[in-house]
């Protein structure tokens, strides 16, 4: 595997901080895994660059993509554009969070290139990078976004998935585990072929 073929391909942070991963936690060992890791990552996080959920929904918004929460027009009403509201309305009492009232919807919403997400993910992620994020989780954005999505890798057993020879294939598999189905799959698809392109696959 040869990480310097991206060296001025990807953004300089992200190609030190992928750098920096790879040397802290191994993960992918050839540049087929590293371009079915970065296809994805780039997708999710816009180019690297959308590293905090953005949770400014409109009503319509809201009850197309949060309908368990928002089952009707006048309950959208009071929540749209209120992206604060939003989190701590559809993370309450899951992922380890507290209730509406806790505000830990907002502190632990999505944030990194793979949008951690819940108390329990930042508290288990933070004991893996050795640091506090439950009282600092603004840190997953700021100095772990690839970090974190190294860590949703090894912890769902992703790296394995990744060395395959059925590239197609194996991109669709992995997008269903972290997408929950297969949006953007062409977009993911064209960013696998960008990578192993530079990666010289």
């Amino acid at each position: 595997m040869d990480i310097s073929k991206l060296r001025e391909k990807i953004p300089l942070k992200v190609y030190d901080d992928l750098e920096a991963c790879v040397k802290r936690y191994g993960g992918p060992k050839n540049n087929v895994m590293l371009a079915q890791f970065l296809c994805q990552v780039a997708h999710e996080s816009a180019n690297f660059t959308a590293i905090r959920e953005n949770l400014n929904y409109s009503v319509s918004g809201l009850l197309k993509v949060f309908k368990k929460y928002f089952k009707d027009v006048p309950t959208a009403n009071q929540y749209a554009r209120k992206p604060e509201q939003i989190a701590n309305r559809v993370y309450a009492n899951r992922m380890g969070n507290g209730n509406e009232q806790s505000g830990d919807g907002w502190k632990y919403r999505g944030r990194g290139y793979l949008q951690l997400t819940g108390r329990t993910n930042y508290a288990i992620f933070g004991t893996y990078v050795g640091e506090d994020l439950l009282n600092n989780p603004d840190l997953v954005a700021t100095k772990y976004p690839m970090h974190s999505a190294f860590w949703f890798f090894e912890r769902n057993n992703l790296w394995k998935m990744t060395d395959s020879r059925n590239y197609y294939d194996t991109l669709v598999e992995i997008t269903k585990r972290i997408n929950g189905g297969t949006n953007g799959l062409s977009d993911r698809a064209a960013k696998f072929r960008t990578f192993s392109k530079f990666l010289g696959i």
